[in-house]
Parts: C-alpha cells; sequence; structure tokens
C-alpha cells in the first residue's frame, strides 16, 4: 500500500542543481553506464560456455534492454527530477519505499565501486607489473579521481564524460575492425557445441552487461530539455551499445580469442595481435577508460540519489546540501566517496573474492530494477506495443534474481535497515508534531 506520509520539511537551499546535461552528454552518460566493465570479460565468458551460440544470448539482451531503457526514460521525461528511480518510487509507492531504494542505491555504489575500481587497477598490472598494495593504491586513486571530477561540477564532468566515451567508442570500433580479417566462418560451426541449455547460461551471465539504464534517470533535473532529450538519448544508446556488444561478440567468436586464455581474455588477445608486444598496455588502456566512464558516470548519478533522499528525510539532512560554487550535492558525493573507500580497505584486509564483491551489488541492482519497473507499470500510461515494455522489464528482473544465490542476503539486510530508519523518522516527526 502506498504510503501517503509526506516529506519531512526540510531547509531547502537557494542553489539549485545547473541544467547542463545535453543530448550528446546524455548519450555518453548512458554509453559509459552500460558499457563497463563487462565489456572486457564478458563476451569471452559467454563464449567459452556456450561457443557460437553465445551470439543469439547477445543479441536477445541487446534487444530486450530496449524495455528498461525504456521505462526509466519515460519515467524521467514525464517527471525531470533529481534521484531518477528514487522519485518514481516514492511517487507510486511512498516514502518507506522509495527511501528503501535510496539505501540500495547507496549499497550498490558503496560496495561496487571499489570491485570495479580494482578491475581496472587488475587491467593495468596485465601491463605494468604491480604487487597487491600497489593495486589498491591504484584503485583509491581511480575513487580519488572520480571524487575530484564530480566535485568540479556537472559541467565539467560532462566534458570529460564525453571524452572518455568518444575514446572508448573509438578504441573499441578499432578492434572490431582490425580484428575484422582475421574472422574466420568456420569458427562459428557448430553453432551450438554444448548443446541449446548453455545459451540461457550465458544469456543470465550477460545480463549484468545491460545494467545501468537506470543512471541517467539521477540526473534528470539537469537536463536541459528532459521531454525531447531522454527519449532521443535512450534510442541512440541502445542501437549504439547493441551493435558494439554484438560486434565484439562477433569478433571473438570469429577468431576464437576467447580460447587463448590469459588473464585478461579475450582483449589480451586481440590487443596483441593488433600491437604485437604493446598489446598489454593496449588493453589496460582501453580497460582504464572504460572502467573510469562508468565509474565518473555512477559517481555523478548517486549522489543525486541521496541528495533527494536526503531533502525527503530517508538520509541525515545535512546531506540535502548543494555546493554553492559549484551545484554538485557536495556531502552527498563526499559521503559515497568515503564509504566507497572505506569498503576498499575491507576489502584488503579481509582478501574479499571480486566475483563476491561484484555480486553484492548486483543484487542491490535488481532489486532496484524490480522496483523501478513496477513504478513504470504504475506510473506509464503507455499506447499500443510499448504498454507491455514495463512488464518485460519486471519480468526479466524477476528471472535475473535467483542468479544472485546467497549474496541476496546484504541487500534484503539493507532493505529492513532502510524501512527501520524510515518509520522511525516518521515516527519522530509525528510525535514531534503532536508536542
Amino acid at each position: 500500500m502506498k504510503d501517503s506520509t509526506p516529506p519531512l520539511e526540510i531547509p531547502h537551499t537557494d542553489r539549485h542543481l545547473r541544467k547542463a546535461i545535453a543530448l550528446r552528454h546524455a548519450v555518453a552518460l548512458y554509453v559509459s553506464s552500460v558499457l563497463g566493465s563487462g565489456v572486457l570479460v564478458l563476451p569471452g565468458l559467454a563464449a567459452k560456455i556456450a561457443g557460437p551460440s553465445s551470439l543469439i544470448a547477445w543479441v536477445f539482451l541487446s534487444v530486450a534492454s530496449y524495455p528498461f531503457a525504456y521505462t526509466f526514460a519515460s519515467l524521467s521525461a514525464r517527471m525531470p527530477e533529481s534521484g531518477g528511480v528514487y522519485a518514481f518510487v516514492r511517487e507510486s509507492f511512498g516514502l518507506h519505499a522509495a527511501t528503501v531504494v535510496s539505501w540500495l542505491f547507496a549499497l550498490w555504489y558503496i560496495a561496487g565501486s571499489p570491485a570495479v575500481t580494482l578491475i581496472a587497477a587488475s587491467y593495468l598490472a596485465y601491463a605494468f607489473p604491480m604487487g597487491r598494495g600497489e593495486l589498491y593504491i591504484v584503485a583509491a586513486a581511480v575513487i580519488v579521481l572520480t571524487f575530484v571530477v564530480n566535485y568540479r561540477g556537472i559541467r565539467f564532468s560532462n566534458v570529460v564524460q564525453f571524452g572518455v566515451v568518444t575514446a572508448i567508442v573509438v578504441m573499441l570500433v578499432a578492434a572490431v575492425a582490425a580484428s575484422a580479417g582475421s574472422v574466420k566462418l568456420s569458427n562459428f560451426v557448430p553453432l551450438f557445441p554444448n548443446g541449446y541449455l548453455p545459451i540461457g547460461t550465458a544469456a543470465a551471465l550477460i545480463f549484468w552487461s545491460f545494467l545501468g539504464y537506470e543512471n541517467v534517470s539521477n540526473v534528470a533535473e539537469e537536463f536541459r530539455n528532459p521531454e525531447r532529450d531522454f527519449r532521443r538519448s535512450v534510442a541512440i544508446s541502445v542501437v549504439l551499445i547493441g551493435a558494439l556488444y554484438v560486434s565484439i561478440a562477433i569478433v571473438i567468436v570469429g577468431t576464437r580469442a576467447y580460447a587463448a586464455g590469459g588473464s585478461v581474455a579475450p582483449f589480451a588477445e586481440i590487443f596483441s595481435r593488433l600491437l604485437g608486444k604493446y598489446g598489454a598496455v593496449g588493453t589496460a588502456v582501453l580497460a582504464f577508460f572504460i572502467i573510469f566512464g562508468a565509474s565518473n558516470a555512477y559517481t555523478a548519478g548517486l549522489t543525486r540519489v541521496i541528495y533527494a533522499s536526503a531533502r525527503d528525510g530517508g538520509f541525515p539532512r545535512a546531506l540535502a546540501h548543494v555546493n554553492r560554487s559549484t551545484n554538485v550535492p557536495d556531502r552527498s558525493l563526499v559521503m559515497l566517496s568515503s564509504l566507497a573507500m572505506v569498503m576498499l580497505i575491507v576489502f584488503y584486509f579481509f582478501n574479499a573474492d571480486l566475483q563476491t564483491a561484484l555480486l553484492i551489488p548486483s543484487g542491490a541492482a535488481i532489486i532496484v530494477y524490480i522496483i523501478g519497473s513496477s513504478a513504470g507499470i504504475r506510473l506509464l500510461e503507455p499506447t499500443g506495443w510499448r504498454r507491455s515494455l514495463p512488464w518485460i522489464a519486471l519480468a526479466i528482473s524477476v528471472l535475473a534474481l535467483p542468479f544472485v544465490g546467497q549474496l541476496i542476503v546484504p541487500a534484503a539486510i539493507v532493505c529492513v535497515a532502510g524501512v527501520g530508519y524510515s518509520y522511525r523518522l516518521r515516527k519522530r516527526q509525528v510525535i514531534t508534531e503532536e508536542d
């Protein structure tokens, strides 16, 4: 049942988030949010599981990603407010549910950011041998770099992000084009070397590559023209991302780069063929750009979620603050970056397994997608075939949840804690009003 409790009355600053996001910036944010570290790893892993038939899973999920993108973009165009999914859920199901979403987003970032930066450090270590301590220093440097870029303001972040994404796309297209001549049709047969079931396993794995379409909604309040640019940027991004993913998967299968092995397979093999002894350096540079781009995009988006939730009392009121000179929710940014750094230290001392570290934020992300898709079903009134898109997004999210396994527990604990915090705060507010 929807919670009808009004938001807390908190003092609003006279500063507002700057409207600086144009169409090209939106596309850059979409591409960098979705085209993360998965592009470096998952095409090879999926090919190892299902062989050439993994291409079927890539094509299917490239098309199936549109319902997610459409749902979140339509909600954002309808209500361009900072916080994205948080704001949609607040309107649909009330502040208690919205608080849970904001807490899940916090877990998503705090656990996921250090894990992803460690991947960036590991790729650099492939080209420049480093010890374990040095790996963590590099990972910490990435967190600090994304903090600095975002603290400068959304306009500066947009410029950096557009440049990073341009470099990513150019390098990926160059890798695909240069490797196309090595593609052999004989490598695509047999199409089903391991039967049909591995296609489903590969699809479940590939699903993680398409998380990220919700992130741009978090900065909706900073769009110059949200009614026009959200749907246009979604259409461009879905086509661009899908084409890149499928092209990369075709090259990796067609050259059998996935069979080469190695810690950075299959791109290490592809770049080694292209650049010889400089292949490792090329792979490291590509990986660093991709992961920095994703980290920068998520830092920009999730600080806005915390800011929006704090305005409503879902987090301490002190976090609902916008810096007067940069128009950035600076305290939210400091909180998330600091806790991500603390989590990185925890990973170091407990020698955390990277796969486990990635699945924890994945569990939080899928629950956010389930709640966000439900909000789309409740709020949107599309006509024709688009009416089914929020339902498709919900169905795909629900089907993906069991694959997280026991690592869904941290997300479940955060859900309970978020509900408890929200109810306690509302109860305190009622008592104060009665007094």
